[in-house]
């Protein structure tokens, strides 16, 4: 009953302050909150100008929507990704590092490896256009120079020359030449095969001591014990004395030029 009672009684105070509140703004008035409003509206442009800067909006909005596919497919995000993770199947730690660590460190090693293209592009085509000193299709044209000797640096010829065929495109007569429309999907395929090959080759030594710590507990007769279970910290104690990630790191790297 006396928490009841108390409960009764708090609702009372309650119900007191609203009716002070209440009267409070019935005497100095209704507070108002300004609300903003939006409107949108599509009207005749009067100079080129304004047409000008609603293609540069739509632009921009399109390539905010293209940016993740450029981000993993046209940098070396896709290739740096992909062999971390074949570099954690092969040690057999299924959840370490965990997906954040790897996609982090690849982001900020795809930064570090993209650097000098994005300079590139940002000061003779992005800064030049905003500062009016050249239009639209000339820093798109010189955009396309870093890009365009980038992928051609880490694309296979005959990844190119599938795609350029399968197109009925004109055989280009130099790499300059060579559209993007072939050289972006080229390219992808083409990290997807190096990606493959490192994971190949990270696979051996520790497949080496899978197979030699099976042969060792068959010749022991412990056929019911899980290989994995003693070949996991050999495995870690080889990875770090070799200091194996310094040394993928720094492979993967020279590996684009930087």
């Amino acid at each position: 009953m006396i928490r009841y009672t108390r409960l009764i009684r708090w609702a009372g105070w309650i119900v007191v302050a609203i009716i002070m509140i209440a009267g409070f703004a019935d005497t100095a008035g209704a507070v108002t909150f300004p609300i903003p409003s939006l409107e949108l509206n599509i009207t005749t442009a009067q100079e080129p100008e304004e047409v000008a800067v609603v293609l540069e909006i739509i632009a921009l909005l399109t390539i905010i929507t293209l940016a993740p596919a450029i981000l993993i497919l046209m940098t070396p995000f896709a290739r740096i990704t992909m062999v971390f993770h074949f570099l954690r199947q092969a040690i057999g730690t299924q959840s370490s590092p965990p997906n954040q660590v790897i996609v982090g460190l690849s982001l900020f090693m795809t930064f570090f490896i993209i650097k000098p293209v994005a300079l590139d592009v940002y000061n003779n085509a992005l800064n030049p256009y905003l500062e009016r000193e050249i239009s639209y299709e000339t820093a798109f044209d010189e955009a396309q120079k870093p890009i365009r000797k980038f992928l051609l640096r880490n694309t296979r010829e005959a990844d190119i020359a599938l795609f350029v065929k399968e197109a009925g495109m004109k055989k280009p007569e130099t790499r300059d030449d060579v559209s993007l429309l072939a050289l972006i999907p080229a390219y992808v395929i083409s990290e997807l095969k190096t990606a493959f090959i490192i994971g190949f080759v990270l696979y051996v030594p520790f497949l080496v001591i899978d197979m030699v710590v099976a042969s060792v507990l068959l010749a022991m007769g412990m056929m019911m014990l899980p290989p994995v279970m003693i070949s996991l910290p050999f495995k870690l104690m080889l990875f770090v004395l070799v200091d194996g990630w310094h040394l993928i790191a720094g492979s993967m790297i020279n590996s684009f030029g930087v």
